[in-house]
């Protein structure tokens, strides 16, 4: 799936990545507090701290953005969940490893998790498979572990559905801390949450 070209006026790469930076972190702001449709260009533009021509040289419409912060937010989540997994553990101790990072990342990147899966289905029509294939690749990373706990005959899952459906769970389960945290958080901190969160999923499936 190929990655949307977003169109500028600027060839300075080191400057469009700057901009864009400034443009995503301002734009998750907006989006978060007002949503994408009632967001204006201009906001952007206000909140990124360059004025409206200035953001035109750098995309060609509002859905360029929504697109950039779609794409930035799901690179950062991977990168995040990568480096904490990057580690000599194995076997269940590097399945509940990968939940309690994975949980983790959540925490550390709540708006902008919140804001992409509110805002995702406003994408372009063009834009939204590669995004939606960046999804499925963090659900490949989790489901993988899943799959070599299986292998090493420490989970009781016979049927490659099973192991699919355990990974989209575990998912699940980290988006839940960011949905509902208005609640969750007046009765459990994250490692609470975690610990129980791993107990439930691991539980009638651990050998």
């Amino acid at each position: 799936m190929r990655k949307k070209k977003v169109p500028s006026m600027v060839k300075d790469q080191q400057l469009i990545k700057k901009r864009r930076e400034q443009m995503i972190k301002g734009a998750v702001n907006l989006f978060k507090e007002k949503g994408f449709h009632r967001t204006t260009t201009r906001e952007i533009a206000k909140e990124s701290g360059f004025s409206i021509g200035t953001l035109y040289e750098y995309i060609g419409s509002k859905e360029d953005v929504l697109y950039l912060v779609c794409d930035a937010i799901y690179e950062e989540v991977r990168d995040r969940l990568k480096q904490y997994l990057d580690n000599d553990s194995s076997g269940i101790d590097r399945l509940k490893q990968a939940i309690a990072s994975y949980f983790k990342v959540v925490d550390e990147m709540k708006d902008e998790v919140l804001v992409m899966y509110q805002e995702a289905k406003s994408l372009p029509k063009e834009a939204l498979p590669y995004v939606l294939q960046k999804e499925n690749e963090m659900t490949e990373m989790i489901e993988s572990i899943v799959r070599d706990c299986v292998e090493d005959g420490l989970l009781d899952l016979e049927e490659e559905a099973e192991i699919k459906l355990v990974a989209h769970n575990i998912l699940v389960q980290g988006h839940m801390w960011t949905f509902r945290r208005w609640v969750l958080k007046k009765q459990f901190t994250l490692e609470q949450y975690t610990e129980l969160q791993i107990e439930h999923i691991l539980k009638g499936i651990i050998k």
